[in-house]
């Protein structure tokens, strides 16, 4: 009697398991390429809303144009369902004088064709998906990017920078022309040019992790540097004084006079560490 059961519950057990692996066997992934490319004046701006998981990186270059590069990663139980999704995870694009949109479109907003919209299944809603787009902009560019979950990646644009992110992995590599960033959780890496900054105001605030800025050692700025929780701040920067007399550098807030002082220049973390790391001059 005590084999018939141990055998019955080897049984059940064992289709179980068939079952999910039959469930885990049914899944199917697609990987689709969207890309766009037109004419883009410099000095116009570029606005993007990503996906709620996915990168986004941008690039400056030479030409007045904009180039994009969506890479798109669907997952669902079946082909079938595959290309329902691929029907309306897509991005779109909004124009007028001076200005692009681009806007991820997904399960997440309903966005792009109403026609695919009427009859989707509610099944399918919620199935993960990413899109990682990789950008080229004009070199002079102003930038309004909102991200979800993925890494940031801004390198060689000139302009007025708007981000914002609940998590990811940032890098800026600012020319010129000023920022204002806000980002959830993750780690934020920023480099300055190796000389004075002539541009407008910084001010980058992190919730949770880590946040590193690279800055010149000739910089001139008024330059505030705060932890507002947990953390501590480590700065390479020794020749620094305190704006006010009587408000002393302390672990978790540096209020300087950096060089003569000047553009405003604000480094937050909630909670996390905080580093300021001298860029030496190259030649």
């Amino acid at each position: 009697m005590k084999n018939r059961k141990l055998t019955f519950a080897f049984a059940v057990a064992v289709v179980i398991a068939s079952i999910s692996l039959s469930g885990y066997a049914q899944s199917s992934k697609r990987t689709i390429t969207k890309t766009d490319r037109f004419d883009f004046g410099a000095g116009g701006t570029l606005s993007v809303v990503g996906a709620p998981n996915g990168s986004i990186k941008i690039t400056g270059g030479s030409s007045n144009e904009i180039e994009i590069n969506a890479t798109i990663r669907l997952e669902a139980p079946t082909e079938a369902d595959l290309n329902v999704l691929a029907l309306v995870t897509t991005f779109v694009l909004q124009e007028a004088s001076g200005k692009v949109s681009i806007l991820s479109s997904g399960t997440h907003n309903k966005l792009g064709d109403k026609k695919a919209w009427k009859k989707f299944p509610k099944t399918l809603l919620g199935l993960p998906f990413r899109i990682d787009y990789v950008i080229r902009v004009p070199r002079y560019c102003d930038l309004d990017i909102n991200g979800g979950k993925g890494d940031i990646e801004i390198s060689g644009v000139e302009g007025t920078f708007k981000v914002a992110s609940i998590e990811s992995n940032t890098k800026l590599n600012l020319i010129g022309g000023g920022i204002a960033a806000t980002f959830g959780a993750g780690t934020v890496d920023i480099t300055m040019p190796d000389r004075s900054w002539r541009g407008n105001m910084i001010d980058v605030a992190l919730a949770s992790g880590t946040m590193t800025a690279h800055l010149p050692s000739s910089i001139s700025a008024d330059l505030d540097a705060v932890i507002l929780k947990t953390g501590k701040i480590e700065s390479s920067f020794v020749d620094w004084k305190p704006r006010t007399r009587t408000i002393p550098f302390t672990e978790q807030s540096i209020i300087a006079k950096a060089g003569s002082g000047g553009v405003p220049m604000k480094f937050t973390v909630g909670e996390g560490s905080l580093k300021l790391m001298r860029i030496t001059k190259t030649n």
